[in-house]
């Protein structure tokens, strides 16, 4: 499954049902960059069994004052659209997995 790119318009629907990775990034940071390669490696080694997400926070600032984004990298698990898990910061694959549990 390719990595959904969410915005104000496609949020509630793709994260009311199942469990969601979002990656909450900007094109500047450096740690997004860092774990842009790992998040993309999540969604390939987890296919449908999790939507693989990023919130561009410069382009979606009202999704990220929504999660109270205040440092990027942040990384929020959701499982029926509610917040099951937040990591703030470059979080290696086994913690990606860690937060889906």
């Amino acid at each position: 499954m390719a990595v959904i790119h969410l915005n104000k318009d496609n949020f509630d629907e793709v994260t009311r049902e199942g469990l969601v990775l979002i990656d909450f990034w900007a094109t500047w940071c450096g740690p997004c960059k860092m774990q842009a390669p790992i998040v993309d490696q999540l969604d390939a080694e987890c296919g449908s069994a999790v939507k693989v997400c990023k919130v561009d926070v410069d382009a979606e600032p009202a999704l990220a004052r929504k999660f109270r984004v205040m440092s990027i990298p942040t990384l929020i698990a959701m499982q029926d659209g509610q917040v099951k898990s937040t990591r703030i910061g470059y979080t290696d694959l086994d913690g990606l997995k860690d937060m889906l549990k």
